[in-house]
């Protein structure tokens, strides 16, 4: 499930990058760019692939929280609540850290 309201404004924010691909995944709408995840939204938050030490100062904000994939914490994947992005500098300011982290990640190699 995710907020479809959410996914649009992911779209729009992303509308200038090329290669954009919406996939299904980790229980709501995952946007691939280049390749690589980049940003998504499941239920009412974000989940942002940022740098991981950024992510660690992010994780200090009551509104982030990190994604827990089976039992382990996933490093540089964290969840933003809407108290978090609601505002339009706050949520540039998050698609900004995932379009940033996606510049120098690498692609996972296809199995």
């Amino acid at each position: 499930m995710y907020n479809e309201e959410l996914a649009n404004r992911i779209r729009e924010a992303l509308i200038d990058e090329k290669d954009v691909i919406e996939k299904k995944m980790f229980q709501g709408l995952s946007f691939m760019v280049d390749d690589k995840l980049c940003v998504g939204v499941r239920n009412d938050e974000i989940l942002c692939r940022i740098d991981p030490e950024k992510a660690e100062l992010e994780l200090e904000k009551i509104y982030c929280r990190p994604m827990i994939h089976g039992e382990r914490i996933a490093k540089g994947y964290i969840f933003v609540s809407e108290a978090g992005y609601q505002r339009s500098k706050d949520f540039q300011y998050y698609i900004d850290l995932c379009l940033d982290y996606n510049k120098i990640v690498q692609k996972s190699k296809k199995k």
